[in-house]
């Protein structure tokens, strides 16, 4: 069974790119959200720091997602 983190039901950025076709956003999902990067996640350590969710396009990189992909 795949482990996934415990935040990805509250995940914003999980929620909106979770089906992108981009693989950008499939890669980081694999890697942070459900593969061994998954304690590297700048969004967990985000809303660890600051009590709230990040913004939903804070990448789990902890950049913010392009805007190439944001609007598609």
């Amino acid at each position: 069974m795949k482990r996934s983190c415990e935040l990805l039901a509250s995940c914003g950025y999980f929620e909106k790119y979770q089906y992108s076709k981009e693989t950008l956003c499939k890669d980081w999902i694999r890697q942070f959200c459900q593969g061994p990067k998954m304690d590297q996640c700048k969004r967990k350590r985000y809303r660890q720091e600051h009590g709230e969710p990040p913004p939903v396009e804070m990448m789990p990189s902890g950049y913010m997602t392009p805007e190439y992909i944001r609007f598609q």
